[in-house]
């Protein structure tokens, strides 16, 4: 036991000298990233009256609203427009990565296109939680070594408590691995650190990273079907989204491949009123906006914050019975599949709302301190000399003399 707990441990600290930069670097932008949704949502809207005019003012007819952004900006090219249950929140119509269009519900009036400033910071801070900062081309070996460093790091949180677990249970043990002491020296102090931050942040931290290991490996997201007993879906399809939703693979998101005078708009108007009725109690409602008259139409109707999955359904109409085609909530998908989403936005917290967003970002700034403290052990560890101990006042009084 006393032998495998030594092979641990160096296996422990050579993974964490070897992907600490990394990890450190990932940890402190997901702190960055903790509110990126909302903050994103604030700074695009913040300057925009969409307020109704009169407390009896209805909003526009889809299809009003369409044709007013259509005949003052012709040259756009949106994905979906999407409609808040909030009545002051101006619609929004996505451009992709470029941002979204937002418009005035009850006037039509195109309000502008939010805070390019803001977009670009947070798609920065992104390229490198995600790609360390490589540019397009560079970018697959970006990606390689964050998902390399996410495997070395959930080894970490996993052998982490297994080291520090204490042999013999005492108070004093326990204090000293759950709760910070004051008045230590260096090396000391960065030890009880990293004991107690990674005590507190273990379970969150565990989550955390497997949905990072998940969401950079194929393997390990087929691995989750698996696990359930399912097959692995096929991974043809649009770019997988980033932290906020969008597609992250560069350009605009895809609309078909013509700008908005050429969408097709008629019957959106009962359809839409049909996918309001679908869920009563909706908070969102994105219409993938149609290119042709024969094509189904799909909502997205949510019912959350935008990052739970649980609250989120898929409604496909037809187009000229306005029937369900398809109805997708998410207790009708497989538990694979169900799995799989969750820990998507397990990354993020966002699928516990809020407070999970909050103790997300905690752990990161948490897991940021592990890396410090760490590194900080090990280079004491290796390149600090130890000062040799000074004798007894007696005995260098009597050498002295």
């Amino acid at each position: 036991m006393k032998l495998f707990r030594s092979i641990l441990f160096w296996c422990h600290l050579i993974a964490g000298v070897f992907a600490g930069v990394v990890i450190f670097v990932m940890s402190v932008t997901g702190v960055l990233l903790t509110y990126e949704r909302q903050i994103m949502e604030w700074a695009d809207t913040r300057t925009y009256d969409a307020t109704p005019p009169t407390p009896s003012a209805r909003r526009l007819p889809v299809e009003t609203l369409l044709a007013r952004v259509r005949n003052a900006r012709p040259d756009v090219a949106p994905a979906t427009l999407t409609v808040r249950a909030d009545p002051a929140a101006p619609a929004a119509l996505s451009l992709g990565r470029d941002g979204a269009i937002y418009v005035n519900t009850y006037t039509g009036a195109v309000l502008g296109e939010g805070s390019p400033g803001v977009r670009r910071f947070f798609g920065l801070v992104t390229d490198w939680h995600r790609w360390l900062g490589a540019s397009d081309e560079h970018r697959p070996a970006g990606r390689a070594i964050t998902a390399a460093c996410n495997l070395a790091f959930l080894f970490l949180v996993i052998s982490g408590p297994y080291l520090w677990w204490p042999r013999k249970w005492t108070w004093r043990q326990l204090r000293n691995v759950t709760w910070f002491r004051g008045g230590l020296p260096g090396k000391a102090r960065d030890f009880n650190w990293h004991n107690v931050i990674g005590f507190w942040c273990a379970i969150p931290l565990f989550i955390v990273v497997l949905s990072a290991v998940v969401i950079s490996y194929p393997w390990a997201s087929n691995l989750v079907y698996r696990v359930v007993g399912e097959e692995p879906p096929s991974r043809s399809g649009p770019p997988r989204a980033g932290r906020g939703g969008a597609p992250r693979g560069g350009g605009r998101a895809p609309s078909g491949g013509g700008t908005i005078a050429s969408l097709e708009v008629d019957r959106l108007n009962s359809l839409w009123t049909r996918a309001e009725r679908q869920v009563s109690d909706w908070r969102s409602i994105a219409l993938r906006l149609p290119t042709s008259p024969r094509d189904p139409v799909s909502f997205t109707i949510d019912r959350g914050t935008g990052g739970q999955p649980q609250e989120r359904a898929q409604l496909t109409l037809d187009r000229n019975t306005g029937e369900v085609v398809a109805w997708e909530p998410f207790s009708s998908q497989t538990r694979g599949r169900r799995l799989r989403s969750w820990l998507r936005f397990a990354h993020t917290g966002e699928a516990l709302g809020l407070m999970g967003q909050t103790l997300a970002g905690i752990v990161s700034a948490g897991s940021a301190l592990l890396v410090w403290t760490g590194l900080a052990l090990a280079w004491r560890r290796f390149f600090v000399r130890k000062r040799p101990a000074e004798r007894p006042t007696a005995e260098r009084t009597t050498t002295a003399a």
